[in-house]
């Protein structure tokens, strides 16, 4: 598995950032070198777009400039930290990337979906995750879930209707690309959960 980029990916509240921080530490114990990241974040530039992009306050954000923000912060993180762990032979674990651009900007607020592809591959150099494993939940468990955690950020106050386009979003992208993009429900118990995605990785770098 070295030098592999790995995603993980859900609407609010799926359980995707516990299980990451799981399967982290499994591979660690497992003798290979991780890297375990975040969108929007990861750098110190993209953790300052992070802070303007979840800031509540920022509620006259226009979803363009949502898109652009996520992007500058995603060029970054390309090529100051997934890049070169990659080059040396680590697996890259992010939380979030290009698919949440097309659930979320995409999906849920509508934009263009060519223009989102085109920004996504110049903000990637049209790196792409080798497994992307999408965590599903209903939306209103995932928003229950996201309320107990702590204060609401600026994606998670919105309608319940906007979170539900995130999820048509997610489910599409994986109908699209079954061979990268794996469905994991989010509903079981954290330990059934982590089971599975450690199956799904197995599975994936079989020879």
């Amino acid at each position: 598995m070295a030098g592999k980029f790995i995603t993980f990916e859900g609407i609010e509240g799926c359980g995707k950032t516990t299980q990451i921080k799981l399967i982290d530490a499994y591979l660690r114990q497992k003798g290979f070198k991780t890297v375990l990241t975040r969108e929007p974040g990861g750098t110190k530039i993209g953790d300052n777009i992070r802070h303007l992009l979840l800031d509540p306050n920022n509620k006259e954000m226009h979803p363009r400039t949502e898109l652009l923000l996520y992007s500058a912060s995603r060029a970054q993180h390309v090529e100051e930290l997934i890049k070169p762990a990659m080059n040396d032979g680590k697996i890259v674990l992010c939380d979030r990337y290009t698919d949440s651009t097309v659930a979320y900007q995409g999906a849920a607020r509508r934009l263009d979906m060519q223009t989102i592809d085109g920004i996504n591959k110049i903000a990637t150099d049209s790196l792409k995750p080798y497994l992307t494993l999408i965590f599903d939940l209903p939306t209103k468990e995932g928003l229950a879930r996201a309320k107990k955690r702590s204060a609401l950020d600026r994606f998670e106050q919105e309608a319940p209707d906007f979170h539900e386009r995130v999820r048509q979003g997610y489910l599409a992208i994986a109908s699209r690309e079954p061979a990268r993009v794996k469905i994991i429900n989010g509903a079981g118990s954290i330990d059934d959960i982590h089971k599975e995605v450690i199956k799904i990785l197995d599975a994936s770098t079989r020879p």
